[in-house]
């Protein structure tokens, strides 16, 4: 296991709504949920140390008999139906066992079989619960078995983990969580619209660190549109399906990121005819959460090598490469014809303008510069003049075609010259600001002796 993964733990939880609520609770309440935590801290500090490479998450599980119907299908029990029949006491001690997920990561598993793996460490685990309380029920679920459970359309795996509270987490079970209770929410008001609901990205191919993104993408059926155009259907439904996953990191309280994708399903074909590596990848590593028959068939064909770029596909990413190019040699270019050029010539014009001088055009601004602030003021020195007058002369050179390319190195010293340029015209404001307030000064003097003088003639004194 990474560090990145040991980095990001989950601990075990003290009690539902945080300590206020926690503490409201009976007394006997509070010093059994202590108790079960106690017992949980050992548990698993004692399988981390033993099976660190191992072990991807261990969450807590809901009690095994539950007459409550699934929190996710957020139906209610009416008033009107039967009492639940008493308990009897084998149930009642079911009920008192401690359920555990182990989660499992047997990608590496090589000098065993799978199945071999999960006995082997379903019974070590198991013996190691028991040691601490027989009471706690640990079950052990490898990557591989939860996955294929995916592929079958069977989720109740998920439904269990988005119910569990996470003990220890090296991320997987937070995604998982999160991604399970927005399919549920977005599921529950656009289902028919719904083709696919897939968990993709870096957690699945065992390169997530703690602060990855969580990478989910949606198949929207837009071959029955008829009162909106596809465009808008997507955009519509884009934009509450985002809504819908900031409220789901507020619901599971998941601080990584819920990256949405959301394609349209006439999109989403276009792409894979294409050969777009992007949606390559998502067929190849994808685990669908949700798939109405169409995502698993495309994988399939995929993995039997049946879905393969066209030759206009394998065209276009060739000529692409140029393309590329060829739009980084024009930034480049626009670097130096735009972006350094007006950095420091319209810093120069505001500084003229400043002094007293009408908005010069940019062809005469270098000689204004040196005229008034280099002879005649003597504020500036000559070598910032120079940088504008070369400046000046990278873009007309580029702009009539005598320079063809800019390297990196050029590039690189007109940001440096440009930046030393700002620098030094800000200390010229201040000195244009100093010699403007002496003028105004000595403006006042000169005007209130000619009135004093005046005044003193109008009496009669010399």
């Amino acid at each position: 296991m990474t560090d990145e993964k040991k980095a990001k733990k989950s601990s075990t939880p003290e009690a539902p709504q945080g300590e206020g609520a926690f503490q409201k609770l009976p007394p006997e309440v509070q010093e059994k949920l202590k108790q079960i935590k106690e017992k949980l801290d050992v548990f698993q500090k004692k399988i981390t140390e033993k099976f660190d490479q191992y072990i991807v998450g261990i969450a807590l599980l809901p009690p095994k008999r539950q007459n409550a119907p699934h929190p996710t299908q957020q139906q209610t029990i009416g008033l009107d139906q039967p009492a639940p029949a008493p308990e009897k006491p084998e149930e009642k001690a079911d009920a008192e066992e401690i359920g555990i997920l182990v989660l499992v990561d047997d990608s590496d598993s090589k000098k065993m079989t799978k199945l071999e793996l999960k006995q082997k460490l379903g019974t070590i685990i198991e013996s190691m619960a028991t040691e601490i309380d027989p009471k706690i029920k640990p079950q052990t679920i490898i990557l591989t078995e939860l996955w294929q459970s995916c592929y079958d359309a069977k989720y109740d795996i998920l439904q269990l983990i988005a119910m569990s509270a996470p003990i220890y987490d090296t991320g997987l079970l937070a995604a998982i969580k999160i991604a399970e209770i927005h399919k549920t929410m977005v599921l529950k008001k656009f289902e028919r619209y719904i083709v696919s609901y897939v968990l993709s990205g870096s957690l699945l191919r065992g390169q997530a660190t703690a602060t990855s993104d969580i990478d989910v993408f949606l198949v929207i059926d837009d071959t029955d549109v008829k009162k909106m155009t596809r465009a808008e259907l997507k955009d519509k439904l884009r934009a509450i399906i985002i809504g819908m996953g900031f409220e789901a990191g507020s619901l599971t309280g998941v601080k990584n990121k819920l990256n949405i994708q959301v394609y349209i399903l006439t999109d989403f074909w276009d792409s894979l005819r294409e050969a777009n590596p992007i949606i390559f990848t998502l067929l190849r590593d994808g685990v669908p959460f949700y798939d109405r028959g169409i995502f698993m068939p495309w994988k399939q064909l995929l993995k039997m090598g049946k879905i393969k770029p066209s030759a206009e596909a394998i065209d276009m990413f060739m000529n692409s490469g140029d393309q590329m190019l060829k739009r980084i040699e024009f930034k480049i270019k626009e670097i130096g014809m735009e972006d350094t050029y007006y950095a420091i010539l319209t810093p120069s014009q505001a500084a003229l303008m400043l002094y007293g001088v009408p908005p010069p055009a940019p062809k005469e601004t270098a000689q204004l510069m040196r005229e008034i602030f280099v002879k005649k003021e003597k504020m500036l020195e000559e070598e910032y003049v120079k940088i504008l007058e070369n400046n000046i002369k990278v873009r007309k050179d580029l702009e009539h075609g005598t320079k063809k390319v800019m390297t990196g190195k050029e590039i690189d010293k007109l940001v440096e010259d440009a930046q030393k340029f700002l620098k030094r015209i800000q200390k010229l404001f201040t000195q244009i600001e100093t010699v403007k307030e002496h003028e105004d000064i000595s403006h006042i003097y000169d005007t209130v002796v000619t009135v004093v003088r005046d005044v003193l003639k109008i009496e009669g004194y010399e």
